[in-house]
């Protein structure tokens, strides 16, 4: 069970480092699949964010701080089923 939520927070990861990396191509085309999937499912999670932490100088920190939660948030899940697994 640990291996699969481990999982599913790395697909995470991976879907949010995409993303922002994609934000660096010109040309990509954010309506066309399977980016629009991509901006979807990451931007209600980054769009948190974003609202607290404006961008600075054209830079939007704010994906280093989503992830640095979300690795918060994966750590807690993980002892707390490990704890009750016991």
């Amino acid at each position: 069970m640990i291996h699969g939520i481990n999982n599913i927070f790395n697909l995470f990861y991976f879907l949010i480092i995409l993303r922002i990396f994609l934000s660096w191509v010109p040309g990509v085309r954010w309506e066309n699949q399977p980016w629009k999937t991509v901006r979807d499912v990451t931007d209600l999670y980054l769009d948190i964010f974003r609202r607290i932490i404006p961008p600075f100088g054209g830079l939007d920190f704010s994906p280093i701080v989503a992830i640095i939660v979300l690795q918060i948030v994966q750590n807690a899940v993980i002892f707390m089923i490990a704890k009750a697994a016991g």
